[in-house]
């Protein structure tokens, strides 16, 4: 166990005073996650959630005989007050800011400091997981070193690359056992092009519009995931049907942004989904990854993750809570298929322990 750790921390309320979670990510100097929980706290505010998050996370490390740590919070009011810029008023915070000082006081070197948001990602999806299941959650701890060979991605896209993105810092951090062996975009001048060059990626474009027909289409897309060695085909944001030949049958995976079979098929893809959602009234979206089949969103469902929907919301808020679970459900649902966990038993997928 390494004896430095980053710790990052979160905490929310809906209502201040409301529902509340507090939630934390251990990981090494090398970005290998170690631990991942949260903690549904019942009714209170947004500080004590904070507080309670840094106390639950300072417990971690100091169990797993930590000596440095650096924690990283969005709330700029906890790091002010733990590096003594602010004074701690509050009645309900004092007993967790000494609990907090105690506790620091036990490593040899600390630091706490303030993190953005948008770098505190893991940590807020955690806590918005506990608050949708009003339960503690925590999420697998990263491999440690494999032996095993990186399984061999192909990835097809037609948008931004957003996920080919996350998925490759989830590669990167040693979270997921895999590769990129190929990126395939069925459009010539999106964003995800470029992307996927400047992370040194191969880069294929096949468009419907250069191909007679959907055998000649899919031909050439299975020519060239099979010239790149791809194991398993991963969809983000690919917006064209193709078929899908036999040897790549229950190796193809997709993601969609709302719980299947609810809000599927075709025509139902981005905003398209989200405007459905909230005309339906749910209370509930989120997102599902499934093996595809010849059919739009119709194979069989590996996992899912759910999140609210709040009073208010638009299609383009809903879309960003939706993306946020995203992000953390398509590389747990690739790793399980590199880990070899996925079994498929009458149509319906087993996650093996």
């Amino acid at each position: 166990m390494s004896n430095t750790i980053i710790a990052h921390v979160d905490g929310a309320s809906r209502g201040n005073p409301g529902p509340a979670a507090a939630g934390f990510v251990l990981t090494d100097t090398h970005g290998v996650q170690l631990q991942a929980k949260a903690f549904f706290i019942g009714r209170n505010t947004n500080n004590v959630a904070e507080y309670t998050a840094l106390v639950k996370a300072l417990e971690a490390a100091r169990q797993v005989a930590a000596e440095r740590l650096t924690v990283f919070s969005d709330s700029e009011l906890l790091v002010r007050q733990i590096n003594g810029e602010y004074k701690v008023k509050s009645e309900q915070i004092r007993p967790l800011f000494s609990r907090a000082i105690l506790l620091l006081d036990g490593f040899k070197n600390w630091s706490v400091q303030h993190v953005t948001r948008d770098n505190n990602r893991e940590a807020d999806g955690l806590v918005n997981r506990a608050l949708d299941l009003r339960a503690d959650v925590a999420d697998e701890p990263a491999p440690g070193k494999s032996d095993r060979k990186p399984l061999r991605l192909g990835v097809l896209i037609s948008g931004g690359g957003t996920t080919l993105m996350n998925i490759l810092e989830y590669i990167k951090r040693g979270r997921v056992n895999a590769e990129v062996g190929i990126v395939i975009s069925s459009r010539s001048t999106v964003a995800g092009v470029e992307k996927a060059k400047k992370a040194g990626l191969q880069v294929k474009v096949i468009r419907t519009k250069d191909h007679p027909d959907i055998n000649e289409f899919s031909k050439r897309i299975e020519e060239e995931l099979l010239a790149a060695n791809v194991e398993l085909v991963v969809q983000g944001g690919w917006l064209c049907l193709w078929k899908i030949p036999a040897r790549y049958e229950n190796r193809v995976m997709n993601i969609h942004p709302a719980l299947l079979p609810s809000f599927g098929g075709k025509g139902m893809w981005g905003h398209h989904v989200h405007e459905a959602v909230l005309a339906a009234g749910c209370r509930v979206s989120g997102c599902t990854v499934h093996f595809c089949t010849n059919e739009y969103d119709k194979g069989p469902i590996i996992d899912q993750e759910c999140c609210r929907v709040e009073e208010g919301d638009t299609p383009e808020t809903l879309a960003a809570r939706v993306f946020e679970r995203e992000c953390i459900l398509y590389p747990r649902c690739i790793r399980y298929f590199a880990d070899g966990k996925l079994c498929l038993e009458d149509n319906k997928v087993r996650i093996k322990p």
